[in-house]
């Protein structure tokens, strides 16, 4: 906000960017605040020209933009006839359809951040400080691992969080994914039956930290085209819902993996989709595994804006002969590689070596739930999730 005109703030309902927004606005004398969801708000806007012409010495912060896609049109001239740093916050919960409006008329004009869930790097200090004030030295790294297995649980939204109960944290993620299906995406003008969606919605959680089978869901939908389960899937990218990683592409002369994998943004919302309750549950699922490689990777992608001034990229390795990396991290000045592991004592293939010199990486990592670290070799270390913005160079 202190170089560009604009800035749009991206997000999942719920995740906290209007609680953010009001506290920036906080800060600012004179700061307007409209949420377009309240019909009062969206009235002061039935001639935007003249309200922000009125309001130009002040900043102006609009919750729900991509409701009322129209304004984009009327915030580039506005924009140009005075593009003073820090005039316009905007929030949005869908990324594809604002992102769309944007380029239209707000290219260069705006600055594009997004407000993942939170972060178990969030959240640790807080618990630590705590554990540091009541606990015994000797019980940290357990009470440590028991609050990262509550996070990866419940995942990082924050109600969600917040919540008394592991069953009220659950009720709180099913009435949310609801919400979304049956009431946020019509709004965005989707027209796809609710229930359509939402059974593609539960089939799709299942193929959480996998390659994207288009063709499986498709059988398993009814009979539908790929074509149309390739929609479906980017509705809910759109909706910042799910992430697609796409693999990693040199030229090696191997047959590579040519499938994106797909990640639910959120572990709890992941959760609730699978029906796992609570943390005992959480730990026999058989999709354990590929749940904590999501929470890994989520946390590598939420980190990647400060990483390389922001223009560092996250793919994943495979190739057919079995080499595999699940992150890879290109900075443009170097290769780091993460392998993703549910143990307390993981133990890598040769795939991972292969890949590794395959790739040329500068590093790699094991990423596992652990409280200390150690090295495999030169260049390979295990480390905890904590420690992964430090290794990206993010913190």
């Amino acid at each position: 906000m202190s170089f560009y005109p604009g800035v749009v703030l991206l997000g999942v309902r719920q995740v906290g960017k209007s609680t953010l927004a009001r506290q920036v606005a906080a800060q600012t004398q004179s700061a307007v605040f409209l949420d377009l969801e309240l019909p009062a708000d969206r009235a002061k806007l039935d001639n935007p020209a003249a309200f922000f012409a009125a309001h130009r010495d002040h900043l102006v912060v609009i919750d729900e933009v991509q409701t009322m896609p129209d304004l984009f049109v009327q915030l580039r001239p506005e924009i140009d006839a005075d593009r003073r740093p820090g005039r316009f916050l905007l929030l949005g919960s869908a990324s594809g359809v604002l992102l769309r409006q944007t380029a239209e008329s707000l290219a260069g004009r705006v600055s594009y951040l997004e407000l993942p869930p939170l972060l178990w790097s969030e959240l640790q200090p807080s618990l630590q400080a705590h554990h540091d004030a009541t606990s015994d030295p000797a019980h940290k790294d357990t009470q440590q691992l028991v609050a990262l297995q509550s996070h990866w649980q419940r995942g990082g939204m924050p109600l969600s969080c917040l919540a008394k109960t592991d069953a009220q944290s659950l009720r709180w993620r099913n009435d949310y994914l609801q919400s979304v299906v049956r009431r946020d995406l019509p709004s965005l003008g989707i027209h796809i039956p609710s229930e359509t969606l939402w059974r593609f919605l539960r089939m799709l959680a299942h193929q959480h930290g996998q390659l994207f089978n288009a063709s499986a869901l498709a059988v398993a939908m009814g009979g539908i085209s790929p074509i149309t389960v390739g929609r479906y899937l980017d509705i809910f990218c759109d909706a910042l819902i799910v992430r697609r990683v796409e693999p990693y592409f040199v030229n090696l002369g191997k047959r590579l993996v040519k499938s994106p994998k797909v990640y639910f943004r959120d572990t709890g919302l992941l959760h609730a989709l699978l029906g796992i309750g609570n943390a005992q549950d959480l730990q026999g699922h058989p999709m354990s595994g590929f749940s904590w490689e999501g929470l890994v990777v989520n946390h590598i992608a939420a980190l990647l804006p400060l990483v390389a001034g922001g223009n560092a990229s996250l793919h994943f390795f495979r190739t057919a002969a079995g080499a595999e990396l699940d992150a890879v991290v290109d900075t443009g000045q170097e290769r780091l590689g993460f392998e993703i592991k549910l143990s307390d004592a993981p133990r890598v293939t040769k795939g991972f070596w292969n890949a590794c010199a395959d790739l040329q990486v500068s590093r790699a990592y094991v990423v596992a739930p652990v409280t200390s670290n150690w090295p495999l070799s030169d260049k390979a270390q295990v480390i905890g999730l904590l420690d992964v913005g430090r290794v990206l160079g993010a913190e």
